[in-house]
């Protein structure tokens, strides 16, 4: 398999796990009813509906505003594609692939229902206090892996051979 072909099945297996996970946390599980729902002691399913990017930086509702972040993450997909068909690693074009898949999922929530589905919560309780981590889903979890992926790639990976 070539590393290109590798890479296009790790964005078109994170983009319908990402959206599979959204569909059946909102419609066949319905978590918007239920609420908190406890897994572990430290960590629980929630809806939450993110405007913003990444952390909830930059929170705006209005339609402008939506417009231009869908702007950005179009411009962001296809400067991430040309870079993984030019891509010379397996590691470098898988982990563009799972940004791209990740990218894509959360556009598409952002598309159908003006903001991100966000579900999954870590927390820690210490000393009577609770410590939460951001909601996030597994577009997020895609993206933070490729661009780890990228990283080690990048510093520690294997370099590529180069052309005569």
């Amino acid at each position: 398999m070539t590393p290109l072909r590798a890479g296009i099945i790790a964005a078109v297996v994170t983009l319908v796990a990402d959206q599979a996970s959204k569909l059946w946390l909102l419609n066949g599980f319905d978590l918007a009813r239920k609420g908190v729902v406890k897994v572990t002691p430290f960590f629980d399913l929630v809806l939450a509906w993110n405007i913003g990017i990444s952390f909830g930086w930059l929170q705006n509702d209005s339609q402008s505003a939506q417009i231009a972040l869908m702007a950005v993450k179009v411009l962001a997909v296809i400067a991430l594609a040309i870079w993984m068909a030019r891509s010379q690693t397996r590691l470098a074009t898988v982990a563009l692939g799972l940004i791209i898949g990740g990218a894509i999922g959360n556009g598409i929530d952002r598309f159908a229902y003006g903001a991100v589905v966000d579900f999954a919560l870590f927390h820690i309780e210490i000393g009577g206090s609770t410590y939460n981590w951001y909601v996030f889903n597994l577009a997020d979890v895609a993206i933070v892996a490729g661009v780890a992926a990228l990283l080690y790639d990048s510093f520690l990976g294997v370099p590529a051979a180069k052309a005569p």
